[in-house]
């Protein structure tokens, strides 16, 4: 490796030495060549993208799922006098224009987006000008639908990556299982040569399995508390009620403790997310939208109040613990009646047939070329949006549906100067372009509007010229440019053979996911039962054996151990079936559906609760510590 790189890596970030398995990621990516990085959480993978980026002459365009992720690497960065800057929607149009404008200007070395971020066409334009010496994506096992996190949009980012014509690819995930890993490299054009694994193994870490029954459980955590040092502490629930609950408990037990989910405002997060990085002895009790990319290296401990939804998940949340290499605890305070809402979870996801046949209809009545709101899809056949996303990712990958260009359906714009003055500033036939494009808007009170679509058929001009125009002129400052209405453009390929066979297909699609789902949690079960190693059991399940017992879990330092017990009866009662069919005929226009009305008594949003405005109503959730299935079946 060159002295340049070891030099920077010591004036830049301050460390003498590389990490276990950072430096063939980072050579691999000097000699050109796309890698892999499969290291455990806090073990250095934001390096691997970091510090050569210093050394490319272009972008590092650094995709990453979660704005708290961004927020604090792009700040650590600074403070290190390197300029690294992002993009996500909390940005006003200022600050976008001002991000854009150093992109243009090679001012910025680094540039984080999400993935979502694909879905602008303007954006997506504008990176195809600008040179990407490197493509880094963080929590690539998202691509996966072996992994616990599959997200469509991550299928799609291995032809982005090559569209924009990027020198070489870096995949990046704490959590990958081999298959995960083989699936990583597929996607990514990533030689298996070039992936590195350094394993889940971190001895400074204490891995405790405590079994509780429900009514205990906040006396446990408060005890723990009490009893061990203080120190920066994560609390992990699975419900937000849950997060206010607890904190409160805690606060009135004497702890300094703030709630943090994914219901709370942007700001209200960033303050509380704020507050624990600055704290010493701050208690954050959290869903898991917490936590992602938090460079806090003295957490001292992470609790697990409820079960986690699968070992993937548990790794990710106990690895935010001790990155500074000193001693810290985890503990999971297993409790079996946690099962049902997290089994509710999984099976409330899964679209039922009608649902599946209302989308399959849907989609194939469109033209041949066709643009959808996924939000609409979601509403006409009552299937969530991320699961929509889904379908579509496979309908393309099956060749029924040809992917295309994203695109805004509403353009709207506050003018910064009058119509004449911008066009003094521009002349010959752009001038007139631009003079008849303006002449196509309308004016609502504040802001103009402009149909893009319409603009562009009366002009007879492609619209990706108008949208170009547009854009310019909001570089320029002469325009204010807004946009909204996400519509996802296709080409129907083929038709089905039968229409009922690819519904059954679909269908089944999702009760494969459904399994893979509860799969996890089992394997969640069978590590809180386990008699042996833990830590073993993990670095085996993560392809890594460890080789050795590893001394410090709750199976090496007090066997044997209990399991996790009998859950607590989980039996529909008569009067529970009275309420029942009472909220089935009350609410049988709104929801005509038994999955329906179960979603609803469960607690578990759909777009048809969301659409009839059911989540303020008293009954929604009533029944959520009870089985999915159970409820179902004393449906008539």
């Amino acid at each position: 490796m060159s002295d340049n790189i070891n030099q920077l890596l010591k004036e830049c970030f301050g460390f003498a030495e590389f990490r276990e398995g950072q430096q063939p990621v980072i050579e691999n990516l000097l000699a050109g060549r796309s890698a892999a990085a499969v290291f455990p959480t806090g073990g250095g993978k934001s390096l691997c993208y970091q510090l050569p980026a210093l050394a490319f002459a272009g972008l590092t365009l650094v995709v990453s799922p979660l704005i708290a992720l961004m927020k604090d690497q792009i700040d650590a960065l600074a403070a290190r006098g390197i300029a690294a800057r992002r993009l996500d929607s909390t940005l006003s149009v200022d600050d976008y224009r001002r991000v854009m404008d150093d992109v243009r200007a090679g001012r910025l070395k680094l540039l984080y987006v999400a993935p979502e971020r694909f879905n602008n066409e303007r954006f997506r334009e504008q990176m195809k000008r600008i040179r990407i010496s490197l493509f880094a994506v963080d929590e690539a096992h998202c691509i996966s639908e072996w992994g616990h996190n599959f997200r469509p949009d991550y299928l799609k980012l291995g032809a982005f990556a090559r569209q924009f014509r990027a020198e070489r690819i870096l995949a990046l995930t704490a959590t990958a299982t081999p298959p995960v890993l083989q699936d990583m490299c597929r996607v990514f054009e990533i030689d298996k040569a070039c992936a590195t694994c350094t394993g889940f193994y971190r001895s400074n870490l204490t891995l405790l399995l405590t079994p509780v029954t429900a009514s205990d459980r906040d006396h446990e955590l408060i005890s723990r508390l009490h009893e061990r040092p203080v120190g920066p502490t994560i609390v992990y629930v699975t419900l937000q009620k849950t997060a206010m609950a607890v904190a409160d408990k805690l606060n009135a037990e004497g702890f300094s403790s703030k709630a943090y989910h994914a219901g709370l405002k942007p700001d209200v997060r960033e303050t509380v997310q704020d507050w624990f990085l600055e704290s010493d002895c701050g208690v954050v009790v959290a869903t898991i939208a917490f936590g992602m990319g938090v460079d806090k290296p003295n957490i001292r401990y992470v609790y697990h109040y409820n079960l986690p939804k699968s070992l993937e998940n548990y790794s990710q949340e106990i690895g935010r613990a001790g990155r500074d290499a000193e001693p810290a605890t985890c503990e999971v305070l297993s409790c079996s009646d946690d099962l049902t809402v997290l089994e509710n979870f999984v099976l409330g996801d899964t679209p039922t047939r009608d649902s599946a046949d209302r989308f399959v209809k849907e989609i194939f009545s469109q033209d041949a070329d066709f643009d959808v709101s996924y939000f609409d899809l979601a509403r006409k056949s009552d299937i969530r949006i991320l699961v929509i996303r889904t379908l579509m990712t496979y309908l393309e990958l099956e060749g029924y549906l040809e992917g295309g260009t994203p695109f805004y359906s509403g353009y709207q714009f506050k003018p910064l100067m009058s119509s004449a003055e911008i066009l003094e500033k521009f002349d010959g036939e752009y001038r007139d372009f631009l003079r008849r494009m303006l002449a196509q808007s309308r004016k609502k009170k504040t802001w103009v509007y402009i149909d893009v679509d319409a603009a562009a058929g009366k002009l007879q001009q492609p619209r990706n010229r108008l949208v170009a125009a547009l854009d310019d002129l909001g570089n320029q400052q002469m325009l204010d440019l807004k946009v909204t209405g996400v519509r996802n453009r296709y080409r129907r390929l083929r038709q089905p053979e039968s229409y009922d066979a690819l519904v059954d297909h679909l269908y089944d699609q999702g009760l494969q996911r459904e399994r893979r789902e509860l799969e996890r949690l089992e394997q969640v079960i069978r590590l809180v039962d386990l008699r042996e190693c833990q830590v073993a059991h993990l670095c085996h399940h993560f392809g890594k054996p460890l080789g050795h017992d590893c001394g410090h879990c709750s199976s090496c330092l007090n066997p044997p151990m209990p399991g996790l017990g009998k859950r607590a009866s989980t039996s529909v009662t008569n009067d529970v079936a009275e309420r029942i069919r009472k909220a089935q005929a009350e609410l049988e226009y709104q929801l005509p559906d038994r999955v329906q009305l179960v979603r609803f008594l469960c607690g578990l949003s759909s777009p048809a609760i969301s659409k009839a405005r059911l989540q303020s109503d008293p009954r929604f959730g009533s029944l959520e510590e009870l089985p999915f299935q159970a409820v179902l079946d004393a449906i008539p």
